[in-house]
């Protein structure tokens, strides 16, 4: 997946950026990461700034279909 870097850069406290994509090919992708405050990230994707949807869109992000998991 192309864009990692930008994709680092767009989250503030983000680190150790892991892209993963579907084994069966199909065009479903995830980027694992670790961060230092959950509760910046839980505010920042319940409300995406426009700008922001707007370079996740240029990766072929669909905003409204990301999901979001915690490890437990």
């Amino acid at each position: 997946m192309k864009g990692k870097a930008e994709r680092a850069a767009a989250l503030p406290g983000v680190a150790d950026v892991t892209d993963l994509v579907a084994m069966d090919k199909s065009n479903h992708a995830a980027v694992a990461f670790d961060i230092d405050d959950l509760d910046a990230l839980n505010a920042l994707v319940s409300s995406v700034p426009p700008e922001m949807a707007a370079e996740a869109e240029s990766h072929g992000v669909i905003v409204s279909t990301m999901t979001a998991y915690v490890q437990a």
